[in-house]
């Protein structure tokens, strides 16, 4: 199976994985799932540790750059995952988040999240 992370579901599996779900646990130590990180979940993390939001216990660009190691697969923002964006509703006003569900539904893939209101939109959620 194929998942992405939501950006709180990264973090927190690489910092404190305690506060990740138990389905969403099973599923990310699994290790035959193919498991995506979004580039706007990178961009997320960027912005929020600028601001002082997030506080990180290494770079931005050292934590992009161990994705494989940690087993997981960068996924890039292409065009059509735009358009997408274009077309979702407003359930979720949170641009990151909106972007995270338009891959989800291009690639067919299962959002690991812990936001409920992102079971509004056609996609399959697991916490």
């Amino acid at each position: 199976m194929s998942y992405l992370l939501d950006t709180h579901t990264y973090i927190w599996w690489l910092g404190d994985p305690d506060r990740v779900g138990a389905a969403a646990t099973s599923v990310l130590s699994e290790a035959s799932n193919q498991v995506f990180v979004s580039v706007a979940s990178i961009w997320e993390i960027a912005i929020k540790s600028s601001l002082g939001k997030l506080t990180l216990s290494e770079d931005v660009q050292s934590l992009a750059h161990s994705l494989d190691e940690d087993g997981f697969k960068l996924l890039g923002i292409a065009p059509h995952h735009c358009g997408a964006v274009s077309a979702l509703p407003f359930h979720h006003r949170d641009p990151f988040d909106r972007m995270l569900v338009a891959q989800a539904l291009c690639e067919n893939l299962i959002l690991l999240s812990r936001d409920g209101a992102l079971c509004s939109y056609p996609i399959e959620v697991v916490w």
